[in-house]
């Protein structure tokens, strides 16, 4: 089911009022938070609910297991390999099978071996990726003694499979939202006025800005070899905004959605583009995927402990892969190895964690440096995002150099409309560069009276009606 679809406007006010003034106790609520989740995720596929029957199950018996033979090393340390493979076949099969088998029949033809069965037709279930990671962080706590496993099954089942966060995340820790589950719950109209504010950028963001900078992007990348480099640039900048637009989008949708339920989900972007170098983009850049890296992958590897090369090492090793989990194409990886670049310089030279403030913080405007390290950001990111967006590496080779090769200025056929839809959009963020949510305004000046706030909102409501495009399906569905 599709945030932006007729089918969910009718299913959200639907299921909240059942769980708030039918489903009373917590552990009904538990319950029925699984049903109408199973109900969301399986209006793709019914088929995709045995996988993540599966995933939920092997991960809920190896926490307990764990915990069974707690003072035995050999047998938890069998448990964990156990859960973590069994997991990562299911997920290997259904996203790099064919990978692997394609790449496999290439060797073997420069060996003059054919072959025709490398490959399968295989279905790529809805963000497979999200609620495996999501599984794996909690067999690893448990493992490692962060948390204690939970002999509750339906709370447990609600964690790995709660409706909003469930496809497209964040990739929450069981330290954080497991417990939400397990204790008791009570409405806070607060929270729940803040979660309707998110969900109204969020929509925003998807419907106005990504949905309609797709139709020119997807226009100039199957022209691309007949485009000038203006509007090769202009195509990369939409797509820029896309996919952050489609992916925050959803981030926003799905935190806001989870605060009705009086549940709380991490932030997942904090206005990545004003980062003013390719560390900051990357705290600020789909955080629980890389603080799940950072606390999963790069610390057990040793992190930054044990000198500069194995810091170096390990930091490359997290960006190649990020790019495989993306999916599985070599411009994903390709589009990894390109941040690494950019990344590991400021690492060795100790510049990594240079900027962790609010870029221009208590000022209306940035400084002429920051502005300049925001466009060099920017312009970083943008190149990789050719990479990400392209089929092959060939092409977005070639569309990079037409790009800067054959640039000229002229006006362009597309894109131009979205242009004003991503300046409002910026213009908004950089106001609310210090809020976690972009439509929580002050009560300051005209803003201190409601009417004045209710226009404000009611203006975002009417272009969402006016210029959104519906029922577009999110990017990140794919991973």
């Amino acid at each position: 089911m599709l945030f932006n679809s007729f089918e969910f406007l009718v299913f959200l006010p639907v299921v909240f009022l059942l769980y708030w003034f039918v489903f009373k106790p917590a552990k009904y609520q538990n319950l029925f938070v699984v049903v109408a989740s199973y109900v969301f995720y399986g209006w793709w596929d019914w088929r995709f609910l045995v996988l993540i029957t599966i995933t939920a199950l092997c991960s809920f018996s190896s926490g307990i297991l764990l915990e069974r033979y707690k003072g035995c090393v050999a047998k938890r340390k069998l448990i964990n390999a156990v859960s973590i493979v069994f997991n990562l076949l299911i997920l290997f099969y259904f996203k790099y099978f064919n990978f692997f088998g394609e790449n496999f029949a290439v060797l073997l033809r420069g060996f003059g071996i054919t072959v025709d069965w490398v490959t399968k037709d295989i279905l790529l279930p809805v963000g497979i990726s999200f609620y495996t990671f999501q599984a794996f962080g909690y067999t690893i706590d448990v493992y490692k003694g962060r948390i204690k496993p939970t002999y509750d099954i339906v709370a447990f089942f609600a964690f790995i499979s709660f409706f909003p966060q469930l496809v497209a995340g964040p990739i929450e820790r069981a330290s954080n939202l497991l417990p939400q589950f397990i204790s008791s719950r009570k409405f806070d109209y607060e929270k729940a006025v803040d979660g309707v504010r998110q969900i109204l950028w969020g929509f925003f963001k998807k419907m106005v800005v990504a949905d309609n900078c797709a139709a020119s992007v997807n226009l100039i990348f199957v022209q691309y070899q007949t485009l000038d480099g203006f509007t090769l640039l202009l195509g990369a900048i939409l797509f820029t905004f896309q996919i952050y637009g489609d992916f925050s989008g959803y981030s926003d949708i799905a935190i806001g959605t989870a605060r009705l339920f009086g549940v709380n989900l991490m932030r997942n972007f904090n206005y990545p583009y004003f980062s003013r170098d390719i560390a900051e983009f990357w705290r600020r850049w789909h955080i629980s995927l890389t603080t799940w890296f950072r606390d999963y992958i790069y610390i057990p590897l040793g992190g930054s402990r044990n000198g500069k090369w194995h810091s170096f090492r390990n930091t490359l090793i997290i960006f190649l892969v990020s790019g495989f989990w993306h999916g599985a194409n070599w411009t994903f990886i390709c589009w990894g190895v390109y941040h690494a670049l950019f990344f590991l310089p400021l690492l060795l030279l100790g510049k990594n964690r240079k900027y962790k403030d609010i870029v221009a913080k208590g000022k209306l405007f940035p400084s002429v440096k920051e502005l300049g390290q925001m466009l060099g950001t920017f312009g970083i990111v943008v190149v990789g995002w050719v990479i990400f967006r392209a089929t092959t590496i060939h092409q977005a080779s070639e569309y990079i150099f037409r790009m800067f090769s054959e640039f000229s200025f002229c006006l362009p056929k597309y894109g131009i409309k979205e242009l004003f839809y991503i300046i409002f959009l910026l213009a908004v963020e950089w106001l609310q560069r210090n809020k976690d949510i972009a439509l929580q305004l002050d009560c300051k000046g005209l803003l201190s009276f409601s009417i004045v706030r209710m226009i404000v909102y009611l203006c975002i409501v009417f272009m969402i009606l006016l210029f959104g495009v519906s029922q577009t399906t999110f990017i990140y569905f794919q991973f």
